[in-house]
């Protein structure tokens, strides 16, 4: 039992900490607490559905997987329309209210925007619970009191190879480099000749595709909702602010702090209580030290 809710909680885990590196790199770069971050990935979760009912079952699942290679291409495309849904809002709402004197007014507007999304969702698509896949799943014996679905080894595999890749990213290219300068330190950033422009660009592009990534596999490990992102939204910021606001590897570690604790939780407490576990460690974590496990103290009062 024990060893069944480990395994559980690092799926989970794994799955919060993809929507959780997005945030923090817009959190760490653009400085502000974007709440329609989780809505991003409820969005790319239904984007990938549509693709995938458009495209119909041309393929055969994929040896014990659920799913076929219809998935993995309906994926590709919610990224991308993820992508071009969070420069759109960019554009529209975050962008104009940059400089305003009332920092708090683009965070009221992070608001408005996820409830609006919410709501195209839940008009386009319903609010009944849906599915990528009916196909049927046996549980595969890893040990003694542990079983795992093939999608969820699948799922924490593909988060692995996201997040190396992502730290590959991040620390060997110009563009990465160029991020982390941004979220370093603005000013000089702009005096080396850094085009934040650009920079700030493929900061949402990566951020929303990784939250439409987190979204399908959320969605293929438990069920579509369009309340998906508001129940994500606490762990996902639990995760940033105790990983450190602006830090990749921190949000991987708080992620599976948070799905650890959830799921560990069950043992204490009632299960209809295990929604207030992230926002406890939060408070722990904000008590005992505000800036994260790996943060730094300039990013304690971003904006």
């Amino acid at each position: 039992m024990m060893l069944q809710a480990l395994a559980d909680g690092i799926l989970t885990g794994s799955i919060i900490a993809l929507g959780a590196i997005g945030l923090t790199l817009t959190m760490g770069i653009l400085r502000f607490a974007n709440f329609a971050h989780a809505e991003m990935i409820t969005w790319g979760a239904y984007m990938a559905l549509g693709a995938l009912a458009l495209m119909g079952p041309f393929m055969a699942p994929l040896g014990a997987l659920s799913f076929g290679l219809p998935l993995i291409i309906a994926m590709v495309i919610a990224a991308v329309l993820t992508s071009l849904l969070a420069l759109m809002i960019d554009h529209l709402v975050f962008r104009p209210l940059h400089g305003r004197p009332n920092d708090m007014t683009i965070v009221f507007s992070s608001f408005g925007v996820s409830l609006l999304v919410r709501m195209v969702v839940l008009l386009i698509f319903g609010g009944s619970a849906q599915y990528y896949s009916n196909t049927l799943q046996i549980a595969v014996p890893v040990a003694p009191g542990l079983r795992i679905l093939p999608d969820q080894l699948f799922v924490l595999g593909f988060t692995i190879v996201t997040v190396i890749s992502l730290h590959f990213f991040l620390q060997r290219t110009r563009l990465g480099l160029a991020m982390r300068a941004l979220a370093e330190n603005p000013t000089l950033a702009r005096v080396n000749g850094i085009d934040t422009r650009v920079v700030i660009r493929w900061t949402w592009v990566i951020g929303a595709s990784l939250a439409a990534v987190a979204g399908v596999l959320y969605g293929l490990t438990v069920q579509l909702r369009p309340e998906i992102g508001f129940h994500l939204l606490l762990p996902l910021f639990a995760a940033v602010i105790i990983g450190g606001v602006g830090n990749v590897f921190g949000a991987v570690v708080g992620g599976l702090i948070v799905g650890l604790a959830e799921s560990l939780s069950v043992f204490i407490i009632p299960p209809s209580y295990k929604l207030a576990v992230p926002f406890i460690i939060l408070l722990i974590v904000l008590y005992v030290r505000p800036t994260g496990i790996f943060g730094s103290a300039h990013h304690a009062g971003a904006k």
